[in-house]
């Protein structure tokens, strides 16, 4: 539990962060799915933004299998951790590039793996396959509800990019029975980071799991999932002076560090909603520090 901040409500954090050795955080859990068939010699490709934290956790823990990873990146606003992240990036991932067109560097990612042996690993890792790590958050969160780790929360709150995490995550709480608000802080343009796209990557995650299961599940209900726009900041990586500032009380408060594309402007959002909504606000922490590092 976090001191209050302020708020009228009572915070609590999801140390998601620290679920795997060395370099943890929201991508380590579709990684273990995405990069399941990968062997030593292998080779990967992914795209992400110059300073993507998911290309970086791609490149550290496809290292660890004994692969290479080649990351096309593109140009965005950056923050301080963003800079840390693309430098780490150029040591993790050499064959790393950096052009200015997303698309275009999703087109020939996608073609460089048809083309070849390379495993693709998909933007945020956000397909189908990826999302299944994150239900498995979901369904470890109900068993720690039930273990009485923590309370009910009333709604849980983490950055909504890609749209995986959220996806996975109201899922898992759908089919454990929960009813919780699964709140997402915005941090692209509304074009790509949308309600739909987040639903609809659910819905097919869950069509997935029925196909190995042969077990019908139910779809995540919609009334359960928004989007709190108003930390996006205009621009992917563009610093926001409210997150900042949440960062810098959260370090202060329990020295975990934000960073500034993502979980500051996730965090921010928490403290909005811990003043404004009743009960329990859950910040899911995504971003672990310890990768800029290890």
């Amino acid at each position: 539990m976090l001191p209050a901040f302020g708020t009228g409500g009572d915070i609590w954090i999801k140390r998601d962060d620290l679920n795997a050795p060395g370099c943890g955080g929201n991508k380590v859990r579709a990684l273990e799915f995405l990069l399941g068939s990968v062997r030593r010699g292998d080779a990967v490709v992914t795209v992400g933004g110059a300073g993507s934290t998911h290309v970086l956790s791609t490149a550290i823990h496809a290292a660890r299998m004994g692969a290479t990873t080649t990351a096309l990146r593109w140009t965005h606003d950056m923050n301080p951790v963003a800079d840390l992240v693309a430098s780490r990036i150029a040591t993790a991932s050499p064959r790393s590039r950096v052009g200015r067109s997303a698309v275009v560097a999703m087109a020939t990612a996608q073609l460089r793996a048809r083309m070849t042996s390379e495993h693709y690993i998909p933007l945020g890792g956000s397909s189908p396959v990826g999302v299944l790590g994150h239900v498995n958050s979901g369904l470890e969160l109900a068993a720690q509800i039930a273990a009485g780790d923590l309370p009910m929360p009333d709604q849980i709150v983490l950055p909504l990019g890609s749209g995986g995490t959220a996806a996975g995550l109201a899922l898992g709480l759908e089919i454990a029975g929960l009813r919780i608000d699964v709140v997402g802080a915005r941090v692209g343009p509304r074009l790509f980071v949308h309600r739909r796209r987040v639903l609809n990557l659910a819905r097919k995650t869950a069509k997935l799991i029925g196909r190995i299961t042969g077990e019908h599940l139910p779809d995540v209900d919609p009334r359960r999932f928004r989007i709190a726009h108003q930390v996006y900041g205009g621009a992917y990586g563009r610093p926001l002076q409210a997150a900042t500032e949440a960062s810098a009380m959260l370090q202060g408060a329990a020295g975990i560090r934000l960073d500034g594309t993502y979980s500051a402007k996730a965090f921010a959002a928490a403290l909005d909603e811990a003043r404004t909504a009743q009960g329990t606000t859950l910040f899911w922490l995504t971003f672990d520090s310890r990768c800029l590092t290890n």
